[in-house]
């Protein structure tokens, strides 16, 4: 990406000076397949595409758009990244719109998904410049299944080293199981690859074996929520690039390099649900989702305490606080929206914190009793914490602890303070499909205007930019 930064001082337009810069400029721009630019404050963004830089087998398309979209309880994300020259995800722009067409979990009003999906599109075309036609979504765990496979292929040249069309094949190959009935394939998650001799390798092209075995996790979805999820996104005028699960997205975000190494499960606690990944090493084990969150703490707040919604909020993030034992002062609070004649109320905060101690002990109860059931716990040695349903409020992993029985923590992986907590998992998304490795293409269908028309738009800009 080139940043073309405007001057404190403008200087009045010189014909002479602008041609140089003109001839300059377009020299560099049309070595690029394509491009595409942006204003932004004092800075013209000139965005190249289309750099593949390979390494082995994995190529990184240096300037490929990905477009991510996680639609949640309460809003619509959309992220709009970038894999620059480092091979890093940079946010060219996020947009988000309230939503309230779901609830815990299920899409129960498709017309409201549309709209806020269609503004956080066409909010971002025009920060961007770009036309969006497809976009990576989300999935929640409850709606996904997980099949563990392997296969071993035989390699086409042993005496030229794995190919990368080998393993390709083998990708290809490893999903082909039996699909139950109502269920849908969504993903491929290669895991392990060994080689004859019996070594692990993250990228085998160009390794001399006869053969290899690829380990991989067959990602099956419910049909009828894929089904609702393209028909909300052919109707906002999109194609659905793939779609993925939701802790699946956010590992490599939210997880440190010691804990994604390690046996985890992680918890997104989101505003009407939490979604539970469980991964060993980097093997995808399993996923579900609760319906209870950050929301459900908030109803029963206010419904307790027989107050509005939003003074219901404002006190769980005032005093939010996941055990009653760890009160310091017992302080007065007065309540201001009751709905019977009691008007002014005083309570203690120990009656407020109990009500939420008590919804965050039946949330971790109820994920406790998942994981026992599927005979997962065992495995577990640490659970990470995520999400804006609970992590504002303190001690949270504390009450974790106690009802699971394992070492719990808020997340710190090293990327998440990056982003925004609100864009956190549309982001993820983006970095999940900027890394996946062998895959032929990861861009979204992006439109920009063409090269001769965009580099006079570019260039008349700079004009204006520079000496107006």
């Amino acid at each position: 990406m080139v940043k073309l930064l405007r001057q404190k001082k403008k200087k009045k337009y010189n014909k002479k000076r602008y041609k140089i810069y003109y001839k300059n400029i377009t020299k560099t721009l049309q070595k690029y397949n394509s491009f595409y630019w942006h204003l932004s404050k004092n800075v013209i963004y000139i965005h190249l595409r289309n750099l593949n830089k390979k390494i082995g087998g994995i190529n990184l398309a240096i300037g490929d758009i990905i477009v991510g979209v996680d639609i949640g309880t309460s809003k619509v994300c959309t992220v709009v990244g970038e894999v620059n020259n480092f091979s890093q995800v940079e946010i060219i722009c996020n947009t988000s719109y309230k939503c309230n067409g779901l609830k815990k979990g299920k899409i129960i009003n498709e017309d409201e998904v549309i709209l806020s999906l269609a503004k956080t599109i066409k909010d971002a075309e025009e920060e961007t410049n770009l036309k969006i036609n497809s976009a990576y979504v989300t999935i929640p765990g409850k709606y996904v299944t997980i099949v563990q496979n392997s296969i071993t292929k035989e390699v086409k040249d042993k005496y030229a080293g794995i190919s990368v069309r080998d393993v390709q094949n083998a990708i290809m190959q490893v999903k082909d199981i039996e699909v139950p009935e109502g269920q849908n394939l969504i993903d491929i998650v290669p895991d392990k690859i060994t080689l004859e001799n019996g070594t692990v390798v993250t990228d085998p092209v160009g390794n001399l074996s006869s053969n290899f075995t690829i380990s991989a996790q067959v990602i099956l979805a419910d049909r009828d929520y894929v089904r609702q999820l393209s028909n909300i996104f052919k109707k906002a005028g999109l194609e659905i690039d793939g779609i993925v699960p939701t802790t699946l997205a956010e590992r490599n975000l939210v997880l440190d390099t010691n804990e994604l190494h390690d046996n985890i499960m992680l918890l997104d606690i989101g505003a009407g649900n939490t979604d539970i990944g469980v991964f060993e090493g980097s093997t995808f084990l399993y996923t579900n989702s609760i319906p209870l969150g950050g929301d459900t703490i908030t109803n029963d707040i206010a419904l307790v305490l027989n107050i509005s919604e939003e003074e219901a909020d404002k006190l769980k993030r005032q005093y939010g606080l996941a055990l009653k034992s760890f009160i310091d002062n017992d302080n007065d609070i007065i309540l201001n929206t009751r709905k019977d004649n009691n008007k002014n109320k005083i309570i203690k905060s120990s009656e407020l914190i109990e009500i939420i101690e008590a919804r965050i002990e039946e949330m971790f109860s109820i994920i406790n009793k998942d994981i026992t059931n599927h005979g997962l716990k065992q495995k577990i040695n640490n659970v990470i914490l995520t999400g804006q349903g609970i992590v504002n409020i303190n001690k949270s992993d504390v009450a974790g602890k106690i009802n699971l029985n394992i070492p719990v923590k808020i997340s710190t992986g090293r990327a998440i303070s990056t982003v925004k907590p609100a864009y956190r998992t549309s982001y993820a998304l983006v970095r999940y499909i900027a890394a996946r490795p062998f895959a032929k293409t990861v861009a979204s269908n992006i439109d920009t205007q063409n090269d001769e028309n965009i580099l006079k738009t570019i260039f008349e800009k700079i004009k204006e930019f520079f000496y107006s």
